[in-house]
């Protein structure tokens, strides 16, 4: 391998904290450090403030997205007990439904003995939209049936435990129709990384896993269908505090740990841009920009600086790691928009890709 034109990077999974948070991150600095990553379009998250549930909440992103984006995205509509009879309505707006069981960042939760709502919603949101559900352990099991008595699809997003794994793989196998991503931070950290992240650098959602889950995960590779990052950006000062945010800021680093362990033998070239470029764009209904592709000098060995990022979060889990492989430039409907370092993107190009 040396210097490659590949195809250009999916993140279906992000957060850009805009409205609401954006000291931490906005769609112009979030959609920049994603171009450095490689990524030309992203899906974002509704847990902002306020949360995504309404016409009215929605139309926040959407303005802020139309005005920022650097690079193609999507809008998340969030999925609660308040917007069951209308969430359909909002579909051809947005690019699914996201659905959470679990704590995390923000407000928007569904309560896990509330499973009429969640039956409700996965009854009524349109099948041909996806419903992406933050369901950790058992609460997996529990998104998997609802979506197969629904008789639809349904996304399972950042696995990090070996149960849940094999709860997919199972059900793969029977030929239920679900899907999964794994992020970065469950393939590359443990819980025995805490002691050098530091408690507060640490906190994640999922929390990061045993050694020995982080092993199961590698080992599932061929049922797991997307990369995504979950790119979480929290400032230092927050994750340093005594009541430190989850999340970690990844899309400027996710690529080149991949490309790290195809190096190491874990997986082929072609095994990450299935799970980065192929699966994201097949399973979303996101087509493929005319012109664009990134260039990557998959030889090259370098180590993520924080301070170097576009993120405004300016600080990696991965700092200082040696990785190997890194995006040298990015060329999106024939225009290049960003080289070794320096973005030259146009805040408020990116296109809406729910505008179909």
């Amino acid at each position: 391998m040396a210097r490659l034109r590949l195809p250009s990077l999916v993140d279906i999974h992000v957060h850009l904290r805009e409205p609401g948070g954006e000291h931490k991150e906005d769609f112009e600095s979030g959609t920049r450090a994603a171009l450095a990553g490689g990524i030309t379009a992203v899906l974002a998250m509704p847990n902002t403030q306020p949360p995504l549930i309404d016409s009215e909440s929605l139309a926040l992103a959407e303005r802020a997205a139309a005005a920022r984006a650097c690079c193609d995205y999507g809008i998340y509509l969030g999925a609660c007990a308040q917007n069951i009879a209308f969430a359909a309505e909002l579909a051809p707006r947005v690019c699914g439904l996201k659905c959470y069981l679990n704590d995390t960042f923000g407000t928007l939760r569904i309560d896990a003995d509330d499973l009429r709502t969640l039956r409700e919603h996965f009854e009524r949101f349109p099948k041909d939209r996806p419903i992406v559900c933050h369901a950790e352990g058992q609460l997996a099991a529990s998104a998997i049936l609802c979506a197969h008595l629904a008789n639809r699809s349904v996304h399972i997003a950042h696995v990090s435990r070996a149960d849940e794994i094999a709860l997919i793989r199972a059900a793969k196998e029977r030929g239920i129709a679900v899907t999964c991503e794994v992020c970065p931070q469950h393939l590359f950290l443990s819980l025995a990384d805490v002691p050098r992240l530091g408690k507060g650098r640490a906190e994640v959602r999922p929390r990061l896993a045993t050694p020995a889950d982080q092993a199961a995960l590698w080992a599932n590779m061929a049922y797991i269908d997307c990369i995504a990052t979950d790119h979480a950006p929290h400032l230092l000062r927050e994750k340093d505090s005594d009541s430190p945010p989850p999340g970690f800021p990844l899309l400027e680093v996710s690529f080149a740990l991949m490309l790290t362990a195809v190096h190491e033998g874990r997986l082929s070239l072609e095994d990450v841009l299935e799970r980065m470029a192929h699966a994201p764009r097949r399973l979303f209904g996101i087509p493929e920009p005319e012109q664009t592709w990134i260039e990557v000098d998959t030889d090259l060995t370098w180590q993520p600086r924080g301070a170097e990022m576009f993120s405004r979060a300016a600080w990696t889990p991965f700092e200082g790691w040696t990785l190997r492989g890194r995006v040298e430039s990015v060329t999106l409907r024939g225009a290049e928009v960003y080289r070794g370092g320096i973005s030259y993107a146009v805040a408020g190009t990116g296109r809406n890709l729910a505008a179909r």
